[in-house]
C-alpha cells in the first residue's frame, strides 16, 4: 500500500457494515410508520414545553453584633470556599476635585499591603496556597472577594480581613495605581464605541452628575495617600458590609471564625447612598450631538432617562424593550434594521435600571455613514409602533417564555445565589424580588405592554449621540433637531 491513510481491510469492512446498517434502518421506516398509526411527528419548532421550575436554596442570614450582615450557604461538592463582600461606599462620594479617588482607593486596598503585611508579603503568601483576593470600588458600591481551598481558609481569611480593615496603602503601590489610571485616561479617545457610550451618559445626566462624571489626569494627580486613608476611614465600616460565604464549611465553625475575625471591629457612620435625580426640564429636552472622529462606521446611541427597577411598570417595560430590541435575533429592530434592510450588523435596545439613580433606555447601532439618517428613522418608526399598536400573541409569548426559562440561569451556583441576595439587600429590595418579578412577567397582557410603552417611551425627548466623520454627520442628523458638536479635549 502506498503512503497515506489507505483503505485497508478494516476500513472496507467498516464501510460495508455501515451500508448494511443504513439499509436495515431505511427498510424498517415504513413498518415503524405503519405501526405508529395516527401518530403525528410535530415540527420541533412548534413544540411546547412547561416553564422551567426552580426554587433556589435559602442561605442563612446572620447579623453580627457590630452590624455586619452575613449570608451563609454550604456547598460540599468541591473543597473550595468563596467569600464575597459588598461595601457601602462608592465613587458617588468622590470630592469634586479628586474624581477617581474611590477607584484608586479600592485598587490600593488590594495591592498596597495590609493587616501588618507588606504588599510583597501578601502577594507571596497568597501564591503559596493559590488564594485569590480582589478588591475594587465602583460608582455605587465597593466589592471584595476571597477564593481559597477550604484547608487554607483560616490564613486566607486573615489576609482578606487585613486588607479590608487595615490597608497599608504603600506609597509605591499608590503611585503605580495612579500611573495606571492616567494611562487609562489617555487611551479613552481610542475606541469610538466607548466614546459614544460615555458621551451619551453625560448628555443624559450632565457631566457633573455622580453617575456621569469622569476622572481627569489632574484629578488623579491630586490624590495623596492621606486622601486614601481618609476615604477608607470614613466609608468602610462593618455595619456597611454584607458578606456572603459559600462552599465547603460547617455553619457553626464558620460563624465562630467570622466572629473571631470581624467581631472586634467597631461600627461607624455608614454613608447614605442617595444620588440626585436629573431636573425634569433637563431630562425632557431632546438633544442631538456628534463627535468628530475618523471611523469606518457611525456609532449611534438614541434614548432617554427611564424608570428605576422598583417602579410598578418595570416588568411591562422590560418585556416591551425585549420585543423592541433587547432579544437580539427575534427583536423588531434586528429584523427591520439588519435582516430586512441590511443597514447594520450590530443593532438592538437596552433597558438599564437600578434603584439608586434613574434608569436609562437606549437603542444602539453601528452603521455605515450614509445609512445614519435611515437607521435613526427606523428607530423612531419602531418606537412609534410600540406606542400605537399591540404586540402580537407570538411576540408576547416568546418574550415571556425567554424570561421565565432564563430565571434558572440567574442562580447557576451557590455563590451566585448568595450574591443575588446581597445585591437585593444592598438595594433595599425584598429577598423574593426576582420571584415576584417572574410572577408579574407571567401575568402581563398585551395591553399592559402598550400602556407601559405609551407612558415610558418618548420619541419627543430622544437624546441622539453619534460618533463618526464630522464633515457629514451634521447634515445627516439635522432632520431630527438642532445639531451640536461635542469637542473632546486632549487626554494628556
Amino acid at each position: 500500500m502506498k503512503g497515506g491513510r489507505g483503505k485497508g481491510p478494516v476500513a472496507r469492512g467498516r464501510g460495508k457494515g455501515l451500508a448494511l446498517l443504513m439499509a436495515s434502518v431505511l427498510w424498517l421506516i415504513p413498518l415503524m410508520v405503519a405501526a405508529a398509526g395516527d401518530l403525528i411527528f410535530d415540527d420541533p419548532r412548534a413544540m411546547k414545553f412547561k416553564p422551567v421550575e426552580f426554587t433556589p436554596p435559602d442561605p442563612e442570614r446572620v447579623v453580627l453584633e457590630n452590624g455586619m450582615v452575613l449570608y451563609l450557604l454550604e456547598d460540599h461538592e468541591l473543597p473550595l470556599i468563596n467569600m464575597s463582600a459588598t461595601i457601602r461606599t462608592g465613587a458617588w462620594l468622590d470630592p469634586v476635585d479628586r474624581i477617581g479617588l474611590a477607584a484608586v482607593t479600592g485598587t490600593v486596598m488590594r495591592t498596597g499591603g495590609g493587616g501588618g503585611m507588606s504588599a510583597e508579603q501578601v502577594d507571596s503568601e497568597l501564591e503559596q496556597f493559590a488564594g485569590d483576593v480582589s478588591i475594587s470600588i465602583g460608582r455605587q458600591s465597593g466589592s471584595a472577594s476571597l477564593d481559597v481551598l477550604s484547608k487554607d481558609l483560616k490564613r486566607g481569611l486573615q489576609i482578606f480581613a487585613g486588607l479590608i480593615r487595615t490597608p497599608a496603602f504603600e506609597t509605591a503601590r499608590l503611585e503605580l495605581a495612579k500611573l495606571q489610571a492616567i494611562e487609562g485616561i489617555r487611551r479613552r479617545q481610542d475606541n469610538p464605541g466607548s466614546i459614544v457610550s460615555r458621551e451619551f451618559v453625560k448628555q443624559l445626566y450632565g457631566p457633573d452628575h455622580p453617575t456621569a462624571r469622569e476622572s481627569t489626569i489632574e484629578s488623579i494627580r491630586r490624590i495623596t495617600r492621606d486622601d486614601l486613608v481618609t476615604f477608607h476611614d470614613k466609608t468602610v465600616h462593618p455595619n456597611g458590609i454584607i458578606l456572603g460565604v459559600t462552599g465547603d464549611f460547617q455553619k457553626a465553625d464558620m460563624l465562630t471564625l467570622l466572629r473571631a475575625t470581624f467581631g472586634d471591629w467597631k461600627e461607624g457612620a455608614v454613608p447614605d447612598l442617595k444620588i440626585p435625580d436629573v431636573p425634569e426640564a433637563a431630562a425632557h429636552r431632546p438633544v442631538i450631538r456628534f463627535v468628530d472622529k475618523e471611523t469606518t462606521q457611525t456609532h449611534l446611541r438614541v434614548g432617554h432617562l427611564s424608570i428605576k427597577e422598583n417602579d410598578p411598570d418595570y416588568a411591562a417595560l422590560a418585556l416591551a424593550n425585549d420585543i423592541l430590541g433587547g432579544s437580539s435575533f427575534r427583536s423588531r429592530l434586528f429584523n427591520d434594521v439588519r435582516t430586512k434592510r441590511g443597514l447594520a450588523y450590530s443593532v438592538g435596545s437596552r433597558l438599564n435600571t437600578g434603584v439608586h439613580d434613574q434608569g436609562v433606555w437606549l437603542m444602539r447601532a453601528e452603521t455605515k455613514l450614509p445609512s445614519t439618517q435611515e437607521v435613526i428613522s427606523r428607530f423612531v418608526a419602531n418606537l412609534e409602533r410600540m406606542r400605537s399598536d399591540l404586540v402580537t400573541d407570538t411576540e408576547l409569548e416568546e418574550a415571556k417564555e425567554a424570561y421565565v426559562n432564563s430565571f434558572v440561569f440567574s442562580f447557576p451556583s451557590a455563590s451566585s445565589i448568595v450574591n443575588r441576595l446581597i445585591e437585593l439587600e444592598y438595594d433595599g429590595l425584598p429577598k423574593d424580588f426576582l420571584q415576584q418579578l417572574r410572577a408579574r412577567i407571567v401575568a402581563l397582557k398585551k395591553e399592559d405592554l402598550l400602556a407601559a410603552s405609551k407612558k415610558h417611551f418618548h420619541p419627543d425627548r430622544l437624546t441622539i449621540v453619534a460618533v463618526g466623520p464630522g464633515e457629514a454627520l451634521p447634515k445627516l442628523l439635522s432632520g431630527f433637531g438642532e445639531v451640536k458638536e461635542i469637542k473632546l479635549g486632549p487626554e494628556g
